[in-house]
């Protein structure tokens, strides 16, 4: 029970921290409208702002949680500037290696046995490391030759304290900030919470291997390495060694010997069926996850954060994606108003007037090199849509993240590839699938038979609406009045024309008691009068004081696109 006692000056600590952190970087266009009167104590001096470079190294320095929050901020435009973002897609995940002992007393606690017994051979030198884990090459008693993430020991209990100061200044911002209100920072932190909780379940991303390597065998270019359950445990996680080079380290010769061109075309058409057709996201597909194998194919790693998108999103996301190639600006506009939540000072005319703009941009250039790409006109529709009051969806700037980075790999591997081209192609397939599905004879079978039970309970129900009406019966019930703001001001208007009644009364009542001369004085004024008069005139104050102080503007008016 003393735990949280001793836990209580370390979370303050580390809340202060975080808010330091924030207020360098406001002055810098990052977090821009925070205030600082709203975060911290007004003697303590705000400090001055850093880098690009330096907010990268700063973010470092605050531990693994916020290099995870590097890497989500670097999909959100509508919060950090370009520099900034720039700055973070260049972040890099390595850490220092933990002693093998650590590593040991993990994979041994949750296999339940000792390494001499489940692996034929373990290499104490780690393949890699990052914030959260740390991979060793190993060898399995049958000879299958494996790769064994290992997490850290202590950081989910490290990542939760963070997460906890972090929503407590991510709350307080949402509170007392314009863009707290705009951006919902609180939120933000819920969805970010969540993520990574489920990262660091290695069962999940054992899943996800078996997932994508399930959807990725219509594309015989790219593989990826398959679990080894009986070796999985939550914190660690056993799967298949690849052999291979980096997509970025590919050689001269390598390029004349093998065509990349189709490697890095069947890697953006898997991606786009992932998102599109599965409603999955893997927002990482950088170089470092990817690896060009012996056999000429595409390996995917890292496969622990992948976001999932509902059905009808995941269809908004296609027709907003279809409408950019396609250069029709003003559907792009429906689509992404349809997404996400306008706020009252959302200016519609304005992003109508830009994205259509961008748009026509985007759609006059054939190739990325004299154009923007499909992942930066995504995010730059994120940012957009913050600048005129429309909060977008994490899926649309994670999808946004997603191209670039898928963008970057096939640059790497085919510089001349007209990715653009790519996209619109599939993206046409991938309508023509959906049009043949809505044909299929199963579909038409279920749409006859809801058009046949419309058409069976249709008179039925007319019937009724008649004779209600005719029985003059016919109600109509508005829910959530009760709890809307406008019965809480009604309320607020009532107590204070009560308050003001209550004053004049006791008012005009002294001013009649002080004319008659009986009972004790005060000050030489009947004593029942002047405190009937002082208890008014507090009264009165009072009132003016509260509508000065408190009376505001309401809160934004969030309004949510038709879905």
């Amino acid at each position: 029970m003393e735990t949280p006692v001793k836990d209580a000056p370390r979370g303050l600590a580390r809340t202060a921290q975080i808010v330091r952190f924030l207020l360098k970087y406001r002055s810098a266009g990052v977090f821009t409208g925070l205030d600082p009167d709203a975060l911290a104590p007004a003697d303590e001096p705000v400090p001055a702002a850093g880098k690009p470079e330096e907010f990268v190294r700063d973010l470092e320095a605050l531990g693994p949680t916020f290099v995870k929050i590097g890497q989500a901020l670097s999909t959100r435009p509508d919060m950090v500037p370009p520099a900034y973002i720039a700055a973070l897609e260049r972040m890099q995940d390595d850490v220092s290696p933990i002693p093998f002992d650590e590593i040991r007393e993990v994979v041994e606690s949750e296999l339940g046995a000792r390494i001499g017994k489940l692996f034929e051979y373990f290499e104490e030198t780690p393949l890699g490391g990052a914030s959260l884990a740390q991979v060793h090459r190993a060898r399995l008693r049958n000879g299958r030759e494996v790769a064994v993430k290992v997490q850290r020991p202590g950081i989910t209990e490290q990542l939760h304290s963070d997460l906890d100061s972090l929503n407590s200044v991510a709350t307080r911002i949402d509170r007392a900030t314009d863009l707290g209100r705009r951006v919902q920072f609180a939120d933000w932190v819920h969805e970010f919470r969540k993520t990574l909780i489920a990262e660091l379940d290695y069962r999940t991303e054992a899943e996800n291997l078996e997932r994508f390597g399930e959807r990725f065998q219509p594309y015989p270019q790219l593989c990826v390495p398959q679990p080894v359950w009986d070796y999985t445990r939550k914190r660690v996680l056993t799967m298949d060694l690849v052999h291979g080079v980096k997509v970025t380290d590919i050689s001269g010769l390598r390029r004349m010997e093998q065509d990349l061109e189709s490697l890095a075309s069947a890697l953006m058409r898997g991606y786009l069926d992932q998102v599109l057709v599965h409603g999955q996201i893997h927002a990482d597909p950088h170089p470092g996850n990817l690896l060009l194998t012996q056999d000429g194919r595409l390996a995917l790693f890292d496969l622990g954060m992948v976001a999932h998108i509902p059905p009808r999103q995941r269809d908004r996301l296609f027709q907003l994606l279809f409408a950019a190639v396609d250069g029709r600006g003003e559907d792009v506009v429906r689509e992404a108003i349809a997404m996400g939540t306008r706020l009252e000072d959302f200016d519609e005319t304005r992003y109508q007037r830009e994205v259509s703009q961008l748009v026509a941009k985007f759609s006059a250039h054939r190739s990325h090199s004299r154009g923007l790409s499909e992942g930066r006109l995504v995010l730059e529709l994120t940012r957009l849509g913050t600048a005129c009051g429309l909060r977008t969806p994490s899926e649309l700037s994670l999808l946004g993240k997603t191209l670039l980075n898928l963008e970057i790999v096939c640059s790497a591997l085919a510089p001349e590839l007209d990715v653009k081209s790519v996209v619109e192609g599939h993206l046409n397939q991938v309508m023509q699938d959906r049009m043949r599905q809505s044909m299929s004879p199963a579909k038409l079978a279920g749409d006859l038979m809801d058009m046949q039970a419309l058409m069976r309970d249709a008179p039925r129900k007319v019937s009724d609406v008649l004779g209600l009406l005719a029985e003059n019966r016919l109600q109509m019930r508005v829910t959530g009045l009760e709890e809307s703001h406008l019965m809480e001001n009604l309320q607020k208007i009532a107590n204070r024309i009560t308050a003001g009644l209550v004053t004049a009364a006791l008012i005009v009542a002294s001013a009649l008691v002080m004319r008659v001369d009986v009972g004790p004085t005060l000050f030489g004024y009947p004593a029942i009068a002047l405190v009937m008069f002082l208890i008014g005139s507090a009264l009165g104050l009072t009132i003016v004081i509260s509508a000065l102080m408190r009376d505001r503007r309401a809160p934004r008016a969030e309004q949510n696109g038709p879905r």
